[in-house]
């Protein structure tokens, strides 16, 4: 395994035998299922309830949403810390030659700066700040995969991966504010005008960041349409290869108006999958945003 490669001195690794782990946090809610079969590794947060800790996966979010209901008392994140990333990062060595490791937004928790801090005392690890959040998460490390697969270096796979940041398009619509307002996100104000009118407002992240830039009123699966039809219109060079439908908890009719938009938009490959629990305690039940890359160019 080559540790460096000097500037004027290149040492090339034959393609195909550099193994590389890519790994992600929870806060990609990527399923299982798309965990295994893109052998993507996973560190789990952890999650305060009242007194109780468990990590990120342990309880689902009904539960976790139940609970709350019962308690009235708001799920508390913890970031990762430096010496949690180390020894992560350790154990995945064991088993392959580099790791490109995509981080939860650095302006939303600590975490990327602290997986930056312990890969900076390791060889052949390369962190990415997705400056995104759940899926979006994903969709980086599903395009991670495939450059790897492709026989590119871990550096390769992590410049062009990171190159593609600017281009994701990460958005959720929110029934209520409540998790927000708790959280200490939105105002008593601002939360008791939007659920006495029942304004669901679109969050979108930007500069690795959330803000709410429209509202729309009425019920969730009307309001889905027109959040996804919006939403394409707005960011209207979408990568049609793929796209996620990722929420909290969603009724059916929910789901088939945001695959309903995303399968006329001509999406090949529509997944589903559910927010975990790091991404659910600050957004509340019935929480929907379809992702994508809109970085499409015509040849």
């Amino acid at each position: 395994m080559v540790k460096y490669i000097g500037k004027k001195l290149e040492l090339k690794i034959i393609r195909g035998y550099m193994k590389i782990a890519i790994s992600v946090e929870s806060t990609s809610d990527l399923s299982k299922e798309l965990l295994q079969k893109y052998d993507i590794k996973l560190i789990p947060y952890k999650i305060y309830l009242g007194d109780k800790l468990f990590k990120d996966g342990e309880m689902s979010t009904e539960e976790l949403f139940a609970e709350v209901d019962k308690t009235g008392v708001l799920p508390k994140t913890n970031a990762i810390n430096s010496f949690e990333y180390a020894e992560y990062f350790n154990d995945l060595l064991e088993s392959y030659d580099a790791i490109v490791h995509i981080c939860l937004s650095s302006g939303l928790s600590s975490s990327c700066q602290n997986a930056i801090n312990a890969a900076n005392q390791l060889d052949n690890v390369f962190v990415i700040d997705s400056q995104s959040l759940s899926t979006g998460i994903g969709l980086l490390a599903l395009y991670a995969r495939e450059l790897a697969e492709q026989g590119l270096s871990a550096r390769e796979v992590y410049e062009k991966a990171n190159a593609r940041v600017k281009s994701l398009q990460v958005s959720f619509v929110i029934e209520r504010l409540d998790y927000l307002y708790k959280g200490g996100r939105c105002s008593a104000l601002a939360r008791f005008g939007a659920n006495m009118l029942k304004l669901r407002p679109r969050i979108t992240v930007k500069g690795g960041k959330m803000g709410s830039d429209k509202k729309y009123r009425g019920a969730m699966d009307k309001v889905v349409a027109k959040y996804c039809a919006d939403t394409l219109e707005e960011f209207n060079t979408p990568d049609l290869n793929q796209v996620f439908i990722t929420y909290t908890t969603a009724t059916p009719e929910m789901v088939a108006a945001a695959r309903a938009a995303l399968e006329t938009a001509g999406f090949k490959n529509i997944y589903e999958t559910h927010a975990g629990g790091t991404i659910a305690s600050h957004c509340g039940a019935n929480t929907l945003g379809i992702l994508y890359f809109n970085d499409f160019k015509s040849e």
